[in-house]
């Protein structure tokens, strides 16, 4: 507080001696006659340039003054200014009037409020002094800053609280790790209030800190990463240069010590024992050995290899990079029967090294590993891994292909037996000899249909049937020449009715199923039977094709209209084989260039590439179709057949209709259905309406009665109908059984030959002329004329 109160006197007084240094006055000419506002007269006088009689530059502030009163500033006067009260001063500018208060009359100037440099380190304000009674300016407006003074009110600040660094361990004394600076918010041009001094309360004797710049730096040597990573280093800065009563700001930083590679790889043991099985596969792994090493990260990172020992074409070591193990593989299969145990001299290193530590070293180590095969019960093994065998396709039955061998290679040397896979051998094809292996044919063998056949043969121990092992056999069917040559395609050409001699008319070729080694060559020529009356001849290109070529000319369609060309191809083969294989040659008319004109319709067909098949399926699909359309035009002129019962009353099921031919015009009584539904109200004595009175039926013109001739028919279908209607045990109401016959209105009368007689004699048609002109012709056929015709 004693030095405070000091501080302020001294400012204060610094502030007034200022003040007054401040009025320092200009003087120069004025005008001889000037009234009180400073105006020139007007009566002939010379005009001179009026200097500012008054003038300052800037006031001293303290900050944080913590008075009662408003705190003194300074004073402004003006030489204008006669002490008479006619002179008023006026502030303009920063904080003028709120923050800064002038007294008009005496020009002193207050502080009003307590002040702080950091938030405004001056302000600019204006002065003016003016005569009351006119209100003009006696003198120019003037520009002065009152400077707020600095005091010592702010701590040091670091820019956060903890700071983070890491250095590499085992470093030199003196190398640099981070540097931490705090900033002062006081005025660093003023005093020693914002001078800050750095130093370490916490991390001795490992670090030191430069006391001007912050810059953190190793002090002890041969730091080990291994013993301690991690420190707490806590760093001050303290203002007024570090001297007694300065403030004071503290940061923490953390400071971890940086691996280097400065420790080698060590086996924790000399010697390493694994088991292997003798029916391990390549690639299989046997065991993992694992080094240590005090480093972390790529400088802990290790190389395992085999240097030594009497298995390093069997076995390899790589390194897991996950876990930096060495994996031990087989590199080559085992036997236990030959060789039982494997040591291996395996070493392990460092790849990243650094010189600076190497005189540490040496940054690799070695151990022992041993490694013993055990025995298995192994599938027994094939002499090669596939085998190819060959057989011509006209070796007969049974005939042996070749034969596979395989082994037990355990020392108990189990007897082998053979199989064939049957799922590779479905047609069965082939068998093989279960004891020696022999392969053998079972069926016949077509090379043109299967030209390879591959089978997997499975050995398997007698003493363990689970034992088994395959191996693919490969057979190979050779050609024999067993398929004569014939046409490449179906020829069928023609001939032009004015062709000349010896014109080509078409170009054949040969195709053949067999397969020789030299490839195919073809010999063409005209069958012998055909050679002495042939029209037509057969030239071979010595190239596997042949023209036919006219002989003679003046071919004509009306004497024949087609030729078949019987055509001989053999082929080179041993024995050769042959085949007769026949050209249709078709006549046509052409016209001079040789282009057809008109052939027969068949021949047309043929000449645009249409077959005889081709032709018969068209028209056979012709055919389909116009009997679909017929069927069709058909059905759209069947009438649809109203059903019997249509009242939905009805629930009959099943109607069993027989429709008979009717009466004629006058039977239009219908069967009476409501006696189906109550037979019992049948009236026995009642007419049946579906049964035409006998008194109905008309006599006939000529001959006998035919109501008569037909009453047997007649009475045994009534019998029928009076049997069924009074029958308890008659079918159910919902089956109609409809019993009819002819009626007797019709003109014509009956048709129905029931009651004739066995001869046409015995019938009179003459009646039919009377019918008129369509049942004349009838008569003329029928009538006594025609009978008497044919008596004669």
């Amino acid at each position: 507080m004693r030095a405070h109160l000091l501080l302020l006197i001294w400012a204060y007084l610094c502030s007034r001696g200022i003040s007054q240094a401040a009025f320092q006055r200009t003087r120069g000419e004025t005008l001889k006659e000037q009234d009180e506002g400073g105006a020139p007269s007007d009566e002939g006088r010379t005009l001179r340039r009026s200097k500012r009689g008054w003038m300052w530059n800037q006031f001293f502030l303290l900050e944080e003054y913590i008075g009662t009163d408003y705190q003194y500033v300074g004073k402004l006067h003006s030489d204008q200014d006669r002490g008479d009260g006619t002179v008023k001063y006026v502030l303009y500018g920063d904080g003028a009037g709120s923050l800064f208060l002038i007294d008009e009359n005496s020009g002193d100037i207050h502080a009003t409020k307590r002040l702080d440099r950091e938030e405004k380190a001056f302000y600019t304000l204006r002065a003016q002094a003016v005569s009351k009674r006119t209100g003009r300016p006696l003198e120019p407006e003037s520009e002065f800053v009152i400077k707020i003074h600095d005091i010592n009110d702010n701590e040091p600040k670091f820019a956060k609280e903890t700071f983070l660094a890491s250095v590499p361990e085992m470093s030199d004394i003196g190398t640099s790790v981070i540097q931490v600076t705090a900033t002062d918010a006081d005025d660093a041009t003023y005093g020693n209030s914002a001078r800050l001094v750095y130093s370490i309360l916490q991390g001795q004797p490992y670090f030191s800190i430069e006391p001007e710049t912050g810059v953190i730096r190793t002090a002890l040597s041969n730091m080990n990463r291994e013993s301690r990573e991690h420190f707490q280093v806590v760093i001050q800065a303290k203002d007024m240069a570090g001297q007694m009563g300065g403030l004071s700001g503290t940061a923490t930083v953390s400071i971890t010590l940086s691996d280097v590679n400065d420790s080698p790889p060590r086996f924790p043991q000399g010697t390493y024992q694994f088991g292997v099985p003798e029916t391990a596969g390549v690639g299989a792994p046997v065991g993992r050995i694992s080094a240590t090493d005090a480093d972390v990260g790529r400088n802990a990172e290790m190389e395992y290899s085999i240097i030594g020992g009497d298995g390093l074409d069997f076995f390899e070591v790589v390194t897991d990079r996950h876990t930096q193990e060495g994996v031990v593989t087989l590199r080559k299969l085992v036997d236990f029967e030959k060789k039982k145990m494997y040591v291996l001299r395996v070493q392990v290193e460092n790849p990243q090294l650094d010189p600076r530590f190497l005189s540490k070293g040496p940054f690799k180590d070695t151990a022992m590993v041993k490694v013993s095969v055990q025995d298995m019960d192994e599938p027994p093994e094939f002499q090669h891994p596939s085998y190819v065998m060959e057989v011509k396709e006209n070796a007969p039955v049974g005939s042996v292909i070749g034969s596979v061998s395989a082994m037990d290679p355990d020392a108990a040397q189990s007897p082998v037996r053979y199989s064939i896979d049957r799922h590779t051998d479905m047609e069965r094809l082939f068998n093989i000899h279960p004891g020696n292996g022999s392969i053998f044919t079972v069926k016949s063998l077509d090379r043109e249909e299967h030209a390879w056949h591959n089978i997997s043969i499975i050995a398997a121990e007698s003493d363990n049937p689970r034992q088994t092992s395959r191996v693919p056999v490969y057979i190979r069917v050779l050609d024999v020449n067993d398929n004569a040559p014939t046409f490449a395609t179906y020829y069928e050409t023609f001939v032009c009715e004015n062709a000349r001699d010896g014109q080509t008319i078409q170009t054949i070729s040969a195709t053949d199923a067999d397969d020789p080694v030299g490839g195919h060559r073809f010999y063409f020529s005209l069958a012998p039977e055909a050679s002495s009356k042939a029209n037509f001849t057969v030239r071979d290109n010595q190239d596997n094709t042949a023209g036919i070529l006219t002989r003679g000319s003046g071919f004509s369609r009306i004497h024949q209209s087609s030729y078949q060309v019987p055509v001989v191809i053999a082929d080179s083969g041993r024995p050769p084989q042959s085949s007769t294989s026949t050209l249709t040659v078709h006549v046509c008319s052409c016209d001079r260039d040789g282009n057809m004109k008109a052939c027969s319709s068949e021949a047309l067909l043929r000449s645009a590439g249409l077959s005889t098949d081709a032709i018969v399926a068209i028209l056979l699909c012709v055919f389909i179709l116009l009997m679909i359309v017929v069927l069709f035009a058909a059905l759209r002129r069947q009438k649809k057949k109203e059903p019997l019962i249509i009242s939905k009353e009805d629930v009959r099921d099943n109607v069993v209709s027989y429709n008979d031919e009717g009466g004629g015009e006058e039977d239009t009584q219908a069967f009476d259905i409501g006696t189906l539904r109550n037979p019992e109200a049948v009236d026995d004595g009642k007419q049946r309406r579906d049964i035409v009175p006998e008194s109905v039926c008309p006599p006939l013109r000529r001959g006998g009665d035919p109501c008569r001739e037909n009453t047997d028919v007649r009475d045994f279908i009534s019998q029928r109908l009076q049997d069924s209607d009074a029958d308890p045990v008659a079918p159910p109401y919902d089956s109609l059984a409809t019993f009819a016959y002819e009626g007797t209105g019709s003109v014509a009368e009956s048709l129905s030959s029931l009651g004739s007689v066995a001869t046409d004699a015995d019938h009179d048609y003459d009646y039919l002329s009377e019918w008129g002109p369509r049942f004349r012709k009838l008569a003329d056929l029928y009538g006594a004329g025609s009978a008497g015709e044919r008596d004669s």
